[in-house]
């Protein structure tokens, strides 16, 4: 599992400003339940001033997404809109004592929920630009501006970057080399040179030749098997139910059934079959594959 700061686990345990604010004039919507990843910002906003009075969150996400939500609420309280536009990602980051890399899209989504959140209070729809940008990652939904943006605020310089900043490419890898194109032009402007073999080189399939579909879920149900036990102790349990590609369906049962939790133990599934099978997978609750069909 990832190493969390011991303020990352405190606003996971105990988020700040949590559920909707009554009255709030100003609501932002971004990120989708079928991507896992979703929030929904709303402001209570002096219209004198244009003071941040009140802020809450509403979220579905892993435990970095919900610390980074809470934090993100506490930084902008208090604030002028044009000042809480100015927050970015890694004040978010900063503000927890620092993120996984692999979790930083977690801090880019409060960004964008807070200009959508904006726009609403002045009675305008926020577009994700896509009509700017190509959608460069289907899967997840992000653009070209998006990752042109997040390169150039953070300094990004590989594919796993921009995959951990933003998603793109966490998922079926086809748009990699249109992120690369896209990190080689950011960069040249700044006269830097985009090298393909840095570390967000593909990691290397097991020897032995590509897996048969039987050998990969037994691949991928062999690292649920090692955490059960300790799930079982705390009267929980993990199932699976279903492979999907690249997504893998469970189930949580038990004490782990609701769960404030539920999202960091996913996680650690998560990173332990990944580890395992030596390619990107995305663990979501077996709900979510209802929901889709």
């Amino acid at each position: 599992m990832w190493d969390y700061s011991e303020k990352v686990k405190d606003h996971f345990f105990a988020p700040r400003n949590a559920g909707a604010v009554e009255g709030a004039n100003g609501i932002g919507d971004v990120g989708s339940l079928s991507c896992g990843d979703a929030l929904r910002l709303s402001l209570k906003v002096d219209p004198k001033t244009e003071t941040i009075l009140e802020v809450g969150f509403q979220t579905f996400g892993c435990g970095s997404a919900i610390a980074s939500r809470s934090a993100l609420t506490e930084i902008i309280k208090g604030m002028t809109l044009d000042q809480a536009l100015e927050v970015s990602n890694q004040d978010i980051a900063d503000y927890l004592d620092g993120l996984p890399s692999e979790k930083m899209h977690c801090s880019v989504m409060g960004r964008e929920a807070m200009q959508a959140a904006v726009a609403n209070y002045h009675g305008k729809v926020w577009k994700d630009d896509h009509e700017e940008g190509a959608l460069v990652c289907k899967c997840f939904a992000v653009d070209e501006v998006l990752i042109e943006d997040t390169i150039e605020a953070n300094g990004l310089r590989t594919v796993e970057d921009v995959t951990n900043y933003t998603k793109a490419g966490g998922g079926c890898s086809s748009c990699h080399e249109g992120i690369e194109e896209i990190l080689a032009r950011v960069l040249a402007e700044k006269c830097e040179v985009f090298d393909p073999t840095g570390p967000s080189a593909p990691v290397p399939q097991p020897s032995g030749g590509k897996l048969s579909n039987l050998q990969r879920i037994r691949r991928i149900e062999a690292p649920i098997e090692t955490i059960r036990p300790n799930l079982q102790r705390d009267r929980g349990d993990v199932e699976l139910i279903d492979v999907d590609g690249k997504t893998v369906y469970v189930k949580l049962t038990g004490a782990c059934a609701g769960c404030q939790a539920a999202s960091v133990t996913l996680d650690g599934i998560q990173q332990r079959i990944v580890e395992d099978l030596g390619e990107f997978v995305r663990v979501m609750p077996a709900e979510l594959q209802r929901l889709s069909v």
